[in-house]
């Protein structure tokens, strides 16, 4: 854990602790497994007391962590016989988001999610994950190549937003994740989306219209970045926690909100500390889904897909105005 995140200094510095003191028994040949359990014991209490109350900014920010699984890493635990597909067939391949056919228990289904780097080199490769117009026209030519062929298609939301370069402005960025949000709405194959990491903005949306949408514990989902709301609100990206606070982007206040149809516990200290038992969760999940979703007929998922979207959110009448809470 060395490199952890500052609220998780005191996890790191006993585990340390332990560590050294198991050392120190080995090699002295000191019987110290009293006071090692009592540590042990120690340790188990304070890591319940952190990660059983993070505070929205650190969800934020295991969210962000830089080792936390992408699309990549879930797709091999979670499905097999995946294979890539490049392209939109208009312009050229974005590697910001991957998308192909697998099977998932023996089911056929698409699979399309945003795709970040793990170090310099690949995040400037796939543009650190915020993809271009190309990424979502290639993501919507293989959801219609899904609907056709009755495949259903299950999406991975993670990215600080859509690229909002020139280049991408001129290629029609907004005009590709309007048209997406236009054809998910209408897709007759059932749509399961899951937030993985960051799911920012109109970039996160454009892979989020669906059946039923899932959040990983420490994930977020938000219409801006906290520094962005931070700046706009108070001028000073710097009170960026403060935003994170009151904006509910955090998997609960979603969950209260309808926003989202289920939270997928992760492990301890994020999903980054094992990837293998993260994906079952998944796994466990999207089988719930699979249940549900298989037995609507395609105007059903249409229709059901409708009416998620329209009762999203809360509100109160007041005087007869609408008031949101």
């Amino acid at each position: 854990m060395s490199g952890g995140l500052n609220f998780e200094r005191p996890v790191i510095e006993l585990k340390q602790k332990i560590a050294e003191l198991k050392q120190f028994t080995k090699d002295k040949d000191i019987d110290l497994s009293g006071e090692i359990a009592k540590l042990e014991d120690r340790l188990e209490q304070l890591e319940s007391d952190i990660y059983g109350n993070l505070k929205p900014w650190e969800r934020v920010q295991i969210a962000r962590h830089s080792e936390r699984p992408t699309t990549l890493d879930y797709i091999s635990h979670i499905f097999t016989d995946f294979l890539e597909m490049h392209g939109d067939r208009l312009y050229g391949d974005d590697e910001a988001i991957v998308a192909g056919i697998a099977k998932f228990h023996g089911q056929p289904v698409t699979v399309i999610g945003h795709q970040r780097g793990k170090d310099t080199k690949e995040n400037l490769r796939r543009n650190f994950g915020m993809p271009h117009p190309e990424g979502y026209r290639k993501a919507l030519r293989l959801m219609k190549q899904a609907n056709k062929f009755n495949r259903p298609i299950i999406c991975f939301i993670d990215t600080k937003g859509a690229y909002p370069g020139m280049a991408a402005e001129e290629r029609g960025q907004s005009e590709a994740i309007a048209r997406n949000l236009l054809e998910m709405a209408g897709l007759t194959v059932p749509i399961i989306c899951i937030v993985i990491g960051e799911g920012g903005s109109g970039g996160a949306l454009a892979l989020g219209v669906g059946n039923h949408i899932h959040m990983l514990e420490n994930s977020t989902y938000s219409v801006i970045s906290p520094e962005g709301a931070a700046a706009l609100l108070w001028k000073d990206a710097s009170q960026a926690q403060r935003a994170a606070e009151t904006m509910k982007i955090t998997a609960p206040d979603l969950k209260d909100l309808d926003v989202i149809d289920e939270i997928i516990p992760e492990v301890k200290g994020g999903a980054h500390r094992d990837t293998a038992i993260q994906a079952k969760e998944i796994d466990r999940v999207l089988r719930q889904s699979f249940d549900e979703l298989m037995k609507l007929s395609k105007e059903e998922l249409v229709e059901q897909r409708y009416q998620k979207y329209k009762n999203i959110g809360q509100f109160t009448f007041v005087n007869d105005n609408i008031r949101t809470k």
